[in-house]
């Protein structure tokens, strides 16, 4: 097969309309060119490396004069007559790297001219010492892994269209560090719920991702279609009608970390496609689930970050137990001044809602109403973690009534920094007011709630085997990683976020 020439090159180039981006294109493919005619295949094969850039500057007094092998992408470069200092990239941090003429031939240090920035290299040479004092590798040898035929961004947070950083994350990613160290303690994050988890009996599982019937959250979902069956299916907006199935089964301990869709709007706290962590232990109940959330996320915090207290958007945050917890009722009156508890009819609530001046939403029930006042009243307010217990039934169609007040349901959701962090509740298993609850949800979807539940025959037949009383626990894996990473927008904390598609015709890197 024949190679791309110059010609190929600069009709590519063509198509773009920054100019300069184009003139660069253009020489960064001649040079492209100019090598492949020496015989050197630009876009090289397998490189042993040795170490990483960071391991030889940590261990320098231990390896200093060896030889060593890194690779990386070109950074930084500085030409000094027969010389040349240049700065190496590889996912541990920068090098920098020491070329000369006599050192690795007339022919090769002509090559390095050809080498561009955001070039990828291997490199093997001696480690020593500037007399600045600057760890550095003298070049012995190197070999060009991937030709950049592009020009990286000089000065990335002088961008103008910050969403350049999410629709090219890979750019972000060469020319930010920071957001490289995010995704890394995002993925750390991950993996110490995983251990936190198993060192306590919890199996990981994995559940569908196509049902049949939607269920397990109050969300419209995404709508697929399966040919050979000829049947719609929707997206997973929740894996719980799973997992509790599972517990009918005789599993125990059983958790998914799980990415779930829901087809809502887009804003600094919600993704249409986003990562939960879902969990279900037997014989426990919501006060379970709360020791249990406040154990995990203290441990993920010292684990991960190495302290418990942290910086979140300038708020410092303290995830050493033991955390407030108050009743939804409570905390609406103590920022509102309504008492919930004093309000016996839907109406009395709705006029309640007003008379703060807040429009209830239609139809509103006695419930409805309570979490409406909370959510838009309260929950901005709450920064430190807290515990909202006791929400009621009209809005928690799958969590256990409590015994002493049928109005309630024995669940909670934990806030920190205004946002919703985890959902818990001891699990509804009386199959009868399972069916109850779904039968009132059918009829708000039939007066037009399409957030409501389905009715869900086969998992009101596994409730019907039997299932053991449980407690279940929902935790945002992105919104935890926001508030361990002090980040405001989920978008930050989501390699690849959902973005409303650039206009046809548009050259997305006219800014770079």
């Amino acid at each position: 097969m024949d190679r791309p020439g110059a010609e190929n090159i600069a009709g590519q180039a063509c198509s773009f309309t920054n100019e300069d981006e184009n003139e660069t294109f253009y020489l960064r493919g001649l040079k492209l060119a100019q090598i492949r005619e020496k015989g050197i295949n630009p876009y090289g094969e397998r490189f042993e490396r040795t170490s990483l850039a960071e391991e030889i500057k940590e261990n320098y007094e231990i390896i200093q004069g060896q030889r060593v092998a890194v690779a990386g992408r070109l950074m930084a470069k500085r030409g000094h007559g027969k010389a040349t200092f240049a700065d190496l990239q590889d996912l541990s941090g920068r090098i920098q790297i020491y070329l000369r003429s006599n050192e690795i031939g007339e022919e090769a240090y002509a090559l390095f001219g050809k080498v561009d920035l955001g070039d990828i290299l291997g490199v093997e040479g001696s480690v020593f010492k500037t007399r600045l004092g600057e760890v550095t590798i003298a070049v012995q040898r190197f070999v060009i892994l991937s030709k950049c035929l592009r020009t990286l961004p000089e000065k990335w947070h002088g961008l103008k269209d910050i969403e350049l950083r999410y629709r090219q994350r890979y750019l972000d990613l060469i020319v930010n560090p920071d957001v490289k160290k995010t995704f890394i303690i995002r993925s750390k994050i991950i993996q110490a719920v995983r251990r936190f988890l198993e060192n306590r009996g919890f199996l990981e599982v994995e559940t569908p991702m196509m049902h049949p019937i939607p269920g397990g959250a109050a969300a419209r979902p995404f709508i697929t279609h399966h040919n050979t069956l000829d049947i719609d299916l929707y997206l997973r907006i929740a894996p719980e009608l799973y997992l509790k199935r599972l517990l009918v089964g005789g599993f125990e301990k059983v958790y998914e970390i799980n990415r779930n869709f829901r087809n809502e709007g887009i804003s600094t706290k919600h993704n249409p496609e986003f990562t939960m962590l879902e969990l279900y232990q037997a014989y426990a109940d919501y006060v379970d689930m709360m020791n249990l959330t406040e154990e995990l996320l203290h441990n993920v915090a010292v684990e991960v970050l190495g302290s418990a207290k942290i910086d979140c958007e300038g708020q410092e945050i303290d995830l050493s137990p033991s955390w407030k917890i108050i009743p939804m009722s409570e905390a609406v009156k103590e920022y509102t001044g309504l008492d919930f508890n004093e309000i016996n009819s839907d109406g009395e609530a709705v006029r309640a809602a007003e008379e703060i001046g807040l429009e209830a939403e239609k139809p509103g029930t006695w419930g409805t109403v309570l979490n409406q006042v909370f959510e838009e009243r309260v929950e901005p307010k709450l920064i430190q973690p807290t515990f909202i217990i006791d929400y009621p039934v009209d809005i928690s169609p799958l969590a256990k009534r409590k015994e002493n007040e049928p109005r309630l349901t024995s669940r909670f959701e934990l806030f920190i920094m205004g946002r919703e962090i985890a959902n818990a509740f001891s699990e509804l298993n009386d199959p009868i007011d399972q069916r109850m609850r779904f039968e009132e949800q059918a009829k708000k979807r039939l007066a037009g709630d399409d957030l409501s539940h389905m009715m869900d025959e086969d998992y009101l037949r596994a409730l019907e085997y039997g299932m053991p009383p449980a407690g279940g626990l929902g935790i945002g894996i992105d919104r935890l990683v926001m508030i361990l990473t002090g980040l405001s927008s989920i978008r930050d904390i989501i390699l690849f976020p959902i973005l409303k598609p650039k206009e046809q015709g548009s050259h997305e890197n006219k800014d770079l």
